[in-house]
């Protein structure tokens, strides 16, 4: 599967905002200690968020009194709409009979008496006739499968229960999750659909199918007053349906929840799908620590501050395992400490430069920060993966280290999901979950195994330190994005001149913006030497180059100011730059990237598909994650790929071409000679009586000349 551009400075700007409204990351270096969880509240969608996620562990635990207490406090209208408060009710009394002691059985009675009954009177038209049915949990038994109230026992009904208050709450609270989020899940979901529909495995399966879960919460229904609501548009009803799964009906139920707004019915909806929110913990903080967003080191040695302060439960891993999962701390997060320059490992303080720590790090034979993740029973095994550690080149790392030290400065430190759950609420909290993140899992697959690279590594790879390798690639990245091409290449040459022999489009593509840089400059003269000495010679060896060669050339006919900042995208070039050179040095491309890059292109193809544009993708920031401008640095990276076609469709007639490419590459099935114009109505009508997915009622009506009546009526004769 192909992968598509990705405006990776606004991937930038969506992480962040993510990372910063579920207070994931703070200020790297700061003189005052962290503010407690109370007070770093400032917004009142993460405190909502909080709430909700109280309320709904208490659900799910079959703690009712608790939820209930949570709901006067913080979302009294709940208890005032009786179809909740009878749901609430009568997963009380089941939950008291589940207890099985007399006092919790006379409890339940009580229930019964003076909250379930009255409530049931006029909850809803049904709700009388469910309370009659629960009276039945008196009689059978709760391990009893066979019984007609086997459902009414089943622990499921909690999490029912917990995940419809939630999508109730989230919509009245506002408490929606961030924008990076619901991206993630429509994008994934739009994944996994066009994967089915055209028989494709994704590349990324393992990655999805981990990270959106198949569960969702129940909707949110809407208020009896709302049944009456007016008529919807059908293009809007579709849209929703298709959009995030849902059956006609339920498309229109959640509109009336939403008071006809469809874009919010389409948050709401799709905020009830389940995301793996550790995971997606692990994928951010990952990408932020490789586009330098957050400090690398400051990420690793979080944990091991807080396990050197608080000394908690360790889990211990077979000899020499370095498995992200079995090398988990369990930390007390509210022990965490972090003083600047300093990391106390195993009571050892040692100073952060790794010139200070070349014959510490010798003797040990690893990586201060990557050992310690992975040696919880404090002896010295290796469990570094880049063998023996060479002599690192001075040159290069004074340059890096000058650079980096500002540079790091103003990164971030990760922070991770701190108790602020525990802290507010006094909830109980797995241990273990809490940090997730350890520092194998952020690193683990950053590391190629030397094996792989083999005998012989070139200089490059003399380097050991962890942040030393990050630093450098974020130096070049920053390099690059300056349009200081020049620069660019001297320092990968002295680092590892058999670099660009293996990556000749990098260099041509660096030469190409040296070219740009000096014909703004108008240093014709100097641009002609840089032509006529590199990029010749590379598009002779290259004939894909030839076109964008010529087009680079082009920038002499017409010479001005803004030739490099129109030509070139350098953001898009940099972070190019910044996953080879990276790979070189043994960091692996973070595993969102990859996501991003599939599921964009996935995007693309499925709404050429429903040959319509997707009205959702500016609510979601997709458009802006595709906005990338690249005029001449793509035609050289994407020379032997098609260019996308056009966007097919509008509000109103969407154009649908009578020959279809079968997606096994056998020959095209013709449904007439001539392109067929669609109306509108008529794709929306065959969708709405057929059932069928906008692209199939196109290919129909494309087989009778656009004839709604006609398909219909021969579906059905």
């Amino acid at each position: 599967m192909d992968s598509t551009p990705v405006n990776w400075e606004a991937l930038d700007a969506l992480v962040i905002d993510f990372a910063k409204s579920e207070k994931l990351i703070e200020d790297s270096f700061s003189s005052s200690p962290p503010p407690p969880p109370s007070s770093s509240m400032s917004s009142s969608s993460y405190q909502s968020r909080l709430i909700i996620w109280r309320i709904r562990r208490s659900l799910e635990a079959g703690d009712i009194d608790t939820a209930m207490d949570l709901l006067r406090s913080h979302a009294p209208f709940i208890l005032d709409d009786h179809r909740l408060l009878f749901r609430l009710h009568k997963q009380k009394f089941i939950e008291l009979l589940r207890k099985g002691t007399v006092e919790d059985r006379d409890s339940a009675i009580a229930c019964l008496r003076t909250a379930l009954a009255p409530c049931a009177l006029d909850a809803y038209p049904e709700a009388y006739v469910e309370f009659k049915h629960v009276l039945l949990a008196f009689i059978y038994d709760k391990d009893d499968q066979t019984s007609p109230v086997a459902d009414e026992w089943s622990e499921r009904k909690r999490f029912d229960i917990a995940g419809l208050m939630s999508s109730v709450l989230r919509a009245h609270l506002h408490a929606y999750d961030p924008v990076f989020s619901m991206t993630l899940r429509y994008l994934i979901s739009i994944h996994k659909v066009y994967c089915f529909r055209q028989g494709i495995v994704s590349p990324i399966s393992d990655l999805t199918q981990r990270l959106l879960l198949e569960e969702r919460d129940p909707p949110a229904t809407p208020h009896e007053s709302l049944y009456e609501a007016p008529p919807f548009d059908e293009v809007d009803i579709q849209a929703l349906a298709h959009a995030v799964e849902l059956t006609r009906q339920g498309a229109i139920d959640s509109l009336r929840f939403s008071k006809g707004d469809l874009f919010l019915a389409f948050q709401n909806e799709l905020c009830t799908m389940s995301l793996d929110v550790s995971m997606l913990d692990e994928l951010v903080c990952e990408y932020c620590v490789y586009r330098g967003i957050v400090d690398s080191s400051l990420a690793s040695t979080s944990a091991s501050d807080m396990q050197t302060v608080s000394e908690p439960k360790v889990n211990q891993p077979e000899p020499g395992c370095c498995s992200s999962r079995n090398c988990s701390l369990e930390v007390d997060s509210g022990s965490n400490k972090h003083s600047d320059g300093e990391t106390s490992i195993n009571n050892t303080h040692m100073d952060a430069s790794p010139e200070n720590n070349a014959d510490v790090s010798s003797r040990q034979g690893v990586d201060v920060e990557l050992r310690y993740a992975c040696e919880p029973t404090r002896n010295h095994e290796d469990c570094s993966t880049s063998g023996l550690h060479q002599p690192e080149n001075p040159r290069v790392l004074q340059r890096h280290r000058t650079h980096g030290t500002g540079e790091r400065s103003k990164r971030k430190r990760w922070r991770g999901r701190h108790d602020d759950q525990d802290l507010i609420y006094g909830v109980p909290f797995d241990l273990c979950s809490k940090q997730e993140l350890s520092t194998t899992t952020l690193f683990s697959s950053t590391y190629i195994s030397n094996e792989q690279e083999g005998p012989g590594r070139p200089s490059m790879l003399d380097i050991s330190s962890r942040e030393d390798k990050y630093d450098i690639v974020l130096w070049m990245k920053e390099l690059a994005s300056k349009g200081m091409a020049a620069e660019v290449v001297e320092e990968v040459n002295a680092m590892d001149p058999n670099f660009f022999v293996q990556n000749p489009m990098l260099l041509f593509q660096l030469k190409q913006v040296e070219f740009l840089k000096l014909v703004s400059s108008g240093d014709n003269s100097s641009a002609l030497r840089v032509a006529c000495s590199h990029l010749g010679p590379l598009a002779a060896r290259d004939p894909a180059l030839l076109k964008p060669l010529k087009e680079t050339l082009l920038a002499l006919l017409q010479p001005n100011e803004d030739a490099l900042g129109k030509g070139l995208p350098l953001h898009a070039f940099s972070t190019s730059l910044q996953v080879a050179i990276g790979r070189r040095l043994g960091i692996e491309e973070p595993r969102l990237m990859k996501i991003m890059k599939a599921t964009l292109f996935t995007h693309n193809e499925w709404f050429k598909l429903q040959m319509c544009k997707d009205r959702f993708e500016s609510h979601l920031k997709i458009d802006s994650l595709k906005e990338v401008n690249t005029p001449l640095l793509a035609a050289a990276a994407m020379s032997n790929s098609n260019a996308d076609s056009s966007a097919l469709g509008s509000s109103q007639v969407t154009i649908s071409s009578s020959t279809k490419i079968s997606e096994d590459g056998n020959s095209p099935t013709q449904a007439s000679s001539r392109d067929v114009v669609c109306d509108e109505n008529a794709i929306l009508k065959v969708m709405e009586f057929l059932a069928l997915p906008r692209a199939d009622a196109i290919h129909l009506l494309a087989q009778y000349n656009g004839n709604a009546e006609m398909v219909i009526q021969q579906i059905f004769a």
